[in-house]
């Protein structure tokens, strides 16, 4: 069955979630609707639904125009086994003393590492991405500096596989993932299952920091999160007071070209600097609460 898709752009969040709200509502109805800052700095936002049958193109006109969003461009998506198509592409990946790879590589796991499970049914936060890929790396550091954190919190965490990365390297630990997804928590703790670490990591459905229990188990030793510039910068506060002294948020999900005015933010809410890796296009900040 073919899959039909419905993209276009326009300035401002706001804006773009209201587009996408009134998308819901098209008949025939949308199977899904995303809504994703461009990050090139141009303040626009890509709006995207995806159909089963061909949408209906004067209405799409006519939210465009109503929303001030460029014409919608309509595609028919080719027919591909997209779980077959991740596990040819996802190599397994080499990050530090960590090993993040699928089941279908299994067989290539070395000795002396620290697997992680990720099952290719879901791309994001598999490791391969340079924000994810950063942030294992700035850990693996702080680890073979001696440092071991005693609790532990993944903002926005996807598949987990920051949280897991805690949980398997320091066992005495409190681990929480949240995330704003509900779909995502569900990934989380289907991988936690799968690597052994339920009961090690606490998953949450949360927008950001805001849930009780989040609250409650804080301060935090060390805080991950990967997310996006926009959130990153809205969270700095409260991530500075759920930090404990001498704590360290490992954050990325920004593009080299931000990192400047997240630093910004988080040196205005307290924490100073420790170190920027940049790898690509991405930047990750490990920043410390004196």
């Amino acid at each position: 069955m073919p899959t039909y898709s419905a993209l276009t752009t326009l300035p401002g969040e706001e804006a773009a979630q209201s587009l996408a709200a009134a998308m819901e509502r098209m008949d025939p109805e949308p199977t899904g609707v995303g809504v994703f800052e461009i990050e090139d700095g141009s303040g626009l936002w890509e709006v995207g639904g995806y159909f089963l049958e061909p949408p209906d193109g004067v209405m799409l006109e006519v939210l465009a125009t109503a929303f001030g969003a460029r014409p919608f461009a309509l595609s028919e998506l080719p027919e591909i086994d997209w779980v077959a198509k991740v596990r040819r592409e996802l190599a397994p990946v080499e990050a530090g003393r960590f090993f993040v790879y699928g089941s279908h590589d299994a067989d290539k796991v070395p000795q002396g590492r620290v697997a992680l499970q990720i099952e290719a049914t879901v791309a994001f936060g598999t490791g391969h991405h340079g924000t994810t890929l950063g942030c294992l790396l700035a850990f693996d550091r702080l680890l073979t500096e001696g440092w071991r954190p005693a609790k532990v919190a993944d903002i926005g965490c996807g598949t987990a596989v920051l949280a897991m990365a805690a949980a398997a390297t320091l066992p005495g630990a409190l681990v929480i993932a949240s995330d704003i997804d509900r779909v995502a928590v569900d990934v989380a703790e289907a991988n936690v299952a799968i690597n052994g670490l339920e009961g090690r990591v606490e998953c949450l459905e949360a927008a950001g920091l805001d849930h009780a229990r989040i609250v409650a188990a804080g301060p935090y030793d060390l805080i991950f999160a990967n997310i996006l510039k926009g959130p990153l910068i809205e969270l700095a506060p409260g991530i500075a007071t759920q930090l404990a002294a001498g704590g360290r948020a490992i954050l990325s999900g920004l593009l080299a070209v931000q990192a400047d005015s997240v630093k910004a933010a988080y040196e205005t809410a307290g924490l100073c600097l420790q170190s920027r890796d940049d790898l690509g296009e991405w930047s990750v900040l490990v920043l410390r609460k004196p």
